[in-house]
């Protein structure tokens, strides 16, 4: 039986690859790649002609039984688009897969966009919480950040530009005004590591229109009086909550934990919310 090899590569700038991922991709006898264009820049760099097939988000199922059953035979390379596979990507179903077959796995170790914000954010990094990309729902996005408003750890997550004005608003509203370090474009050409406050970030990229991928690191909360909320942030997430017709008891449970507020206080402002919606 052969291995996969799961390879790390740049997520920006090609001379970040390690001698022994280019090795493995010169000796393995397939690459598997989230994006084929990315990879093919890489292997085109280094003059590798390894032969690649796409393994991406849409395609993942078809593609699963045709690259386990070459595993059977042939080494194969896993690659992402960027950074290490399995992270955040379909790379996880294949890594889980031939784990189960009994198929040798291989880390080559690589870059990481996650790992390298962390490190120059200039927040705690002894310890930290990775929450991938945020959801893309406001409420969904919403609930998750209300979960984590008393998490002391640095929280780390990727966004896409388009969210990212959206997101660091509702960071700001539901965990407070902490502090952020905003990443753009990691070892790029138009790497921008912006630092300060949710509320000084967004001012900034409301002026300044948000390109390129976004690793988002936000200090974790301090102490439970500065992440305990107001009435009117309990109001509007329990309207919010009954409108999308979650029960009142799951409403005032989920609130209270959320707000930091005894569940009694909760259920007074919830009663008062349904009083005011039947008015």
């Amino acid at each position: 039986m052969a291995t996969l090899y799961v390879v790390g590569t740049p997520i920006g700038n090609l001379e970040d690859v390690s001698l022994r991922a280019l090795r493995i991709l010169r000796e393995a006898a397939l690459i598997a790649a989230e994006d084929t264009r990315q990879t093919r820049k890489l292997l085109t760099r280094y003059e590798i002609t390894t032969p690649l097939t796409s393994y991406y988000e849409h395609n993942k199922l078809a593609k699963l039984d045709y690259i386990l059953t070459t595993l059977e035979e042939k080494d194969i390379a896993l690659v992402s688009e960027a950074g290490m596979p399995g992270i955040s990507d379909p790379g996880y179903e294949l890594i889980k897969a031939a784990i189960a077959r009994g198929i040798p796995v291989v880390p080559v170790p690589g870059p990481s966009a996650l790992v390298t914000a962390l490190a120059i954010s200039g927040l705690p990094t002894d310890s930290f919480v990775y929450l991938g990309f945020l959801p893309r729902r406001q409420g969904e996005r919403r609930r998750l950040l209300g979960s984590l408003a008393g998490e002391r750890r640095t929280l780390v997550a990727f966004e896409a530009p388009h969210r990212l004005r959206k997101s660091l608003a509702d960071l700001v509203d539901v965990l407070g005004d902490r502090q952020i370090a905003v990443a753009r474009e990691l070892t790029k050409i138009h790497e921008e590591v912006w630092r300060g406050s949710l509320s000084q970030a967004l001012e900034h990229f409301e002026r300044t229109p948000p390109r390129g991928e976004f690793t988002l690191v936000i200090a974790g909360a301090e102490d439970e009086a500065q992440v305990a909320w107001d009435e009117e942030q309990v109001r509007a997430a329990l309207a919010e909550l009954l409108s999308e017709g979650l029960d009142k008891k799951e409403a005032i449970k989920q609130v209270a934990k959320a707000a930091h507020w005894p569940r009694r206080q909760v259920y007074k402002v919830a009663v008062d919310v349904q009083r005011t919606k039947r008015i």
